[in-house]
């Protein structure tokens, strides 16, 4: 039997989680589990005193989340993928920003045995989102616990996702910048997070799919190249290429094993453009003119230096496919942001940076 996908929504209090899981599980012709914090009974009292319920509240959680996740999770997955609002292990996150001595012991003694049970999500989509647009989501969505939520609390636990995500290892994460993003009043940044998500999962166009979910069918590769010979092409046409490419040629999706062919492609093309340099010093040396010198080392190894590059091409190409990243929209994205810097004096002047989507 094919495993169903796991795919479970991190991020700070506001920004979109629970949002995000009801437009994606349908999408994905799977069931959504939301957490069930308006069950905790202590919580409106945390956030008016969280020194006083802290501990009531933390353990509350942790039942309920291991409760629901150990009960529903493995029943599901029997039957199609499931999208989750939040991990089990964001509970121990939330644990050692509120608790301290003998409670956070007490904590971390239960949450250890009952944390072995809990199933890893296949995939952690996390959103990524600043302090001051996080209040203003809160404010916006308007919940009555919490009108009076701490702004410094909100940032220390934006700090500790942030930690907590550069240290996760229970499996592939996507991390999705929510700054620029309103999934709910506009169709495109919808549609734009939910492809980056499918194609992570190997269902969407840039991506493989990853270790444990279900077979995606690919086009042939020499079907697609005929394409790109024939029409305009992008990126991410050549991006799909190898999707099919190494689908069809077994290759290892592993992204550090990648990074080592990368590196080793890039070292190539290092003695090219030194035989490059060592033909031009020899041409100097026989009485050749420097610039024309530089000109004919470049025509004899052109071709050399043409393979090599497209070698790094092809590594760069995979890298993204095995990252869930749409290289062309991510250089897109980054020259935009060079384009507005500027040099003073010999020091960089950042400016208000814009985005594709203002730009456009």
């Amino acid at each position: 039997m094919i495993r169903q996908p796991y795919i479970a929504i991190e991020g700070v209090i506001g920004v979109g989680k629970t949002t995000l899981a009801r437009f994606l599980a349908p999408e994905l012709g799977g069931e959504v589990l939301l957490e069930e914090f308006d069950e905790n009974p202590f919580l409106s009292d945390f956030y008016s005193d969280q020194d006083r319920y802290a501990f009531q509240t933390q353990m509350f959680f942790l039942l309920s989340r291991y409760r629901q996740q150990s009960a529903t999770v493995p029943h599901v997955l029997k039957q199609s993928p499931i999208v989750s609002d939040y991990t089990f292990a964001k509970d121990s996150l939330f644990a050692h920003l509120t608790l301290m001595g003998d409670e956070l012991l007490m904590y971390e003694r239960v949450y250890a045995a009952l944390g072995e049970k809990i199933p890893r999500p296949d995939l952690l989509v996390y959103l990524r989102a600043d302090l001051d647009v996080l209040m203003a989501r809160i404010a916006a969505r308007d919940r009555p616990y919490e009108r009076n939520m701490d702004r410094n609390y909100i940032e220390k636990l934006r700090i500790a996702y942030e930690q907590f995500v550069s240290r996760y290892e229970d499996g592939p994460i996507l991390i999705l910048d929510t700054n620029n993003l309103n999934i709910v009043q506009n169709p495109s940044d919808l549609a734009q997070v939910l492809e980056r998500i499918k194609s992570t999962l190997g269902v969407g166009t840039y991506q493989v799919q990853l270790p444990g979910v279900g077979p995606v069918p690919e086009r042939a590769p020499v079907a697609i190249l005929h394409e790109l010979e024939d029409g305009p092409h992008s990126l991410s046409d050549f991006q799909q290429f190898h999707v099919s490419l190494d689908a069809e040629k077994g290759f290892d999706p592993d992204p550090y094993l990648n990074f080592i062919g990368l590196s080793e492609e890039i070292g190539e093309l290092a003695s090219v453009l030194k035989l490059v340099w060592m033909r031009q010093s020899r041409h100097t040396h026989a009485g050749m003119g420097a610039e024309r010198a530089h000109d004919e080392a470049l025509r004899e190894l052109r071709s050399s230096i043409q393979d090599e590059l497209a070698d790094c091409l092809a590594y760069l190409l995979k890298l993204s496919n095995y990252a869930g990243i749409n290289l062309e929209k991510a250089y897109l994205e980054k020259m935009m942001i060079n384009a507005q810097r500027r040099w003073e004096d010999g020091q960089l002047v950042q400016e208000n940076p814009i985005t594709i989507e203002e730009a456009e």
